[in-house]
């Protein structure tokens, strides 16, 4: 009887941990710490597409294809594929409450914990389309598929769009920017079309929606929900879109922002003067709003008027990829050719650049 009982518990403990391994699968765990090269100067040549201050002031810099730069304030640590990411471009970064820094890739997801990374893939299901089944507030860009990915502190689950009744083959619904408003909705910019979550009901802001017109067409890059509600989508090609008090608005025409001679299309170099192609959109500590363009350098808006600025001393790559505020409210701008300008009030000064290793 004994050996009977013995038998069915181990049986059973067998079954559980094939269930536990098999909730598991999806993570690819490197069990060492990972090794990364030190240097004292920010090393990247090319794109920063990220930039992120954790909880404890450390950086955190995302590269468009040299993976992640991590400075403590004394020296530069590196990670890429080699050491365990999933891709070394960089989307995004963000820290979870315990702590975690989430890097979003361009093949894939990867936590970095206690010198250790997780990564997940891309798509780990085949789409859920009732949204409100699933919790949490980490949102990941999901590559060029049609829909987005959310961790619910367990499980990375790929949730499906509900795309426009009248979808072209050729459109693409891929992730582009990610905001989240005062009242906790979540706003996502895909290139195709602007999404609304409000954990009840995704609403659709498409092509028709958003007013454009028969020459124009939707090529979202990102979206901001400010402070006061409003909603900027800096599209590529037709400049800044402003959802307001439920108006919408090309808010770069509206202020002589797009050129008579513009063909209004992405792939078009815009004339200096105009906001036509931002990439970029952050609100400062006194509720400015700043774009990064394309072609044209930065521009900032107090409610009243717009000021430009050029940034880069590189004048082959004047692109603004990322504008990002840290934890002193200081805006940093990522360029294209891989440096990274802090805001005085006044001029940019380069950052991240030519620091002595502090012993």
């Amino acid at each position: 009887m004994n050996k009977k009982l013995i038998y069915l518990i181990f049986v059973l403990t067998l079954n559980f941990s094939c269930v536990e391994k098999k909730s598991t699968k999806i993570e690819t765990i490197n069990p060492e710490p990972i090794a990364t090269s030190k240097t004292d100067t920010l090393k990247f040549t090319s794109a920063i597409r990220a930039i992120f201050q954790d909880s404890k002031g450390n950086y955190w810099l995302g590269s468009h294809n040299e993976g992640v730069s991590f400075y403590n304030g004394k020296s530069y640590d590196y990670f890429t594929t080699k050491e365990g990411l999933s891709d070394n471009q960089i989307r995004s970064i963000q820290e979870d409450e315990n702590g975690r820094i989430w890097f979003g890739t361009a093949n894939g997801i990867s936590v970095y914990e206690k010198g250790k990374l997780t990564n997940y893939p891309s798509k780990n299901n085949n789409g859920i389309l009732d949204w409100n089944k699933t919790h949490g507030d980490l949102w990941f860009y999901a590559w060029e598929e049609d829909g987005i990915n959310r961790f619910d502190g367990i499980n990375m689950n790929y949730l499906i769009f509900p795309k426009p009744k009248n979808k072209q083959p050729d459109k693409s619904y891929g992730v582009t920017g990610i905001s989240k408003d005062k009242d906790g909705k979540i706003w996502i910019a895909t290139y195709s079309a602007l999404f609304s979550y409000d954990n009840k009901m995704v609403n659709i802001f498409d092509a028709e929606k958003l007013k454009l017109k028969d020459n124009e067409q939707l090529h979202i890059r990102t979206v901001l929900a400010d402070s006061k509600g409003r909603i900027w989508i800096g599209n590529n090609g037709i400049g800044v879109l402003l959802i307001e008090n439920n108006s919408i608005i090309n808010f770069s025409e509206k202020n002589n922002l797009i050129h008579p001679t513009s063909t209004r299309r992405g792939g078009n170099k815009s004339l200096p003067g105009t906001l036509e192609h931002p990439f970029a959109i952050e609100e400062d500590l006194d509720g400015n709003i700043w774009f990064g363009d394309l072609y044209t350098g930065a521009w900032k808006y107090d409610g009243l008027k717009f000021t430009s600025y050029s940034i880069s001393d590189n004048p082959s790559k004047p692109m603004i990829w990322t504008i990002y505020k840290d934890n002193q409210n200081n805006l940093l701008f990522g360029m294209a050719d891989g440096n990274i300008f802090k805001f005085n009030g006044k001029t940019f000064e380069k950052q991240f650049k030519n620091y002595e290793v502090k012993q």
